[in-house]
């Protein structure tokens, strides 16, 4: 009820800020690269990434250095590799889902998820988004039947340097509701996995961000993809 009430208290500053940022922020392009493919050798893994920008890889000019790219390169060795990524700038959960009922059915042993940062800029409830993410997990298992799913926390975006306050205090505050929930509710489910997104690590490692202040920079798509390799590495002995 009080994020609710200090929404409302502040709405007249967020829609300055909130038109500010929109006009301000750099729009940085999807990255170049292959969104699907075959690679690798070993044992045989599927792999589908959903979600949103950061799924997408905005922020870094290829997809070799998107999450996608990263994940591949850590596990190509020791996996044959059959990957898929469907993910697009501004997509909210609701539009992930929707998303999701149009791809084909079929098997992937891993899912992997980022899904939240669009959520938030439309300062969606965490009852209401916790009810959306649930519908969409159960369209993931229902549609792809997958061994695994990696689910990619919300980032604190309190710590975005492209927001100024209170605005960035109000997002991260969303975002930390996002994310008790999520977890909360993923602690009895035995098949997913939760990536806290520590952007307080990621600073105190002097690690930027993209130059838009807002997306993952090279160097942080390295660290996530890297914990991504090494919970499917965990589920899936080579």
């Amino acid at each position: 009820m009080w994020l609710k009430l200090s929404t409302i208290a502040l709405l007249p500053v967020l829609i300055v800020q909130g038109t500010r940022v929109r006009k301000n922020t750099p729009r940085l392009s999807e990255p170049s690269g292959d969104r699907e493919g075959y690679i690798g050798q070993g044992q045989p893994l599927s792999i589908l990434i959903l979600g949103d920008s950061a799924a997408a890889g905005v922020g870094v000019e290829t997809q070799q250095d998107a999450l996608s790219g990263v994940v591949i390169s850590e596990l190509k060795t020791q996996y044959a590799l059959q990957w898929k990524l469907h993910a697009k700038t501004g997509d909210t959960t609701k539009q992930v889902f929707q998303a999701v009922q149009g791809l084909d059915q079929q098997q992937y042993d891993v899912v992997v998820t980022s899904i939240g940062v669009n959520d938030v800029t439309k300062l969606i409830s965490a009852k209401s988004w916790i009810k959306q993410q649930k519908q969409l997990f159960t369209e993931i298992q229902q549609r792809f039947q997958p061994k695994l799913v990696i689910v990619s926390g919300v980032p604190p975006m309190q710590h975005f340097p492209a927001l100024p306050q209170p605005l960035a205090w109000l997002f991260g505050k969303y975002a930390e509701q996002m994310n008790k929930t999520l977890q909360q509710w993923l602690t009895s489910q035995d098949q997913f996995r939760f990536i806290a997104y520590d952007i307080e690590a990621f600073q105190a490692l002097n690690l930027p961000m993209a130059r838009d202040g807002f997306h993952p920079s090279k160097e942080v798509y390295a660290i996530w993809g890297k914990q991504v390799a090494d919970l499917v590495r965990q589920s899936f002995r080579p």
